[in-house]
């Protein structure tokens, strides 16, 4: 039975479906995605499916080979390393640069979407944990006048999200996620912009340590 998309776009809403089918593991890591039984799937043709499908290859989500064709992508060090690298460079300067003009509205809707993040993690909505994650994140950039770098850790979040999921996956990492947020908006705030920088890259950094030890079974 197919099932109908209705909301956005129909490549928006197709892309949406089969991200979070891979996020959410019910497309596991090695699986081969066949452009015909998407398609029938989602009840549309084969042309939206195959641009999807090359979108979630850009993100790191998908593998398109010689032959096999579309590959659900490993968990993999190589690509912790490579995302998280990337966001210890980017992340800290973006927020330096966005710190002294945030405003007194901005740290309302940081409250609000802490509060949310908050609210996610205690209902157990593991489908929502990245996306609250990474728009708590780029809430605090979004002042700084650095449009590439932003798009660029969008999409590095974006990738992160499967694995914050994991990372997410006890109590412990998500009291320290929680404490952490709400101890960086406290130091913006307050103005103690370079403490914040430096939290925010312990911050970035435990996530990847504690990414290792999932993917590596320690």
């Amino acid at each position: 039975m197919a099932l109908k998309l209705k909301h956005k776009t129909l490549s928006g809403a197709l892309m949406d479906e089969i991200r979070q089918a891979i996020l959410s593991g019910r497309f596991a890591a090695g699986t081969q995605l066949r452009q015909d039984a998407l398609a029938e799937t989602y009840g549309v043709s084969r042309i939206p499916v195959r641009e999807v499908l090359f979108q979630l290859e850009a993100e790191g989500l998908v593998k398109i080979l010689p032959q096999k064709g579309a590959i659900v992508s490993e968990l993999s060090r190589s690509e912790i390393d490579d995302v998280f690298d990337l966001r210890l460079l980017l992340e800290p300067r973006l927020l330096l640069a966005s710190a002294p003009r945030l405003q007194e509205a901005d740290f309302v809707a940081l409250d609000e979407k802490q509060a949310e993040y908050v609210r996610a993690i205690a209902m157990g909505q593991v489908n929502d944990y990245g996306r609250l994650n990474a728009d708590l994140h780029m809430a605090m950039y979004h002042r700084a006048e650095m449009p590439r770098s932003q798009q660029i850790v969008a999409s590095l979040l974006q990738t992160s999200d499967r694995y914050t999921r994991l990372q997410l996956s006890n109590s412990a990492a998500m009291d320290k996620a929680m404490a952490e947020h709400a101890e960086l908006i406290r130091l913006l705030r307050e103005g103690q912009w370079e403490r914040s920088a430096d939290l925010l890259r312990n911050h970035i950094a435990t996530v990847r340590t504690d990414l290792i030890k999932v993917v590596s079974g320690q």
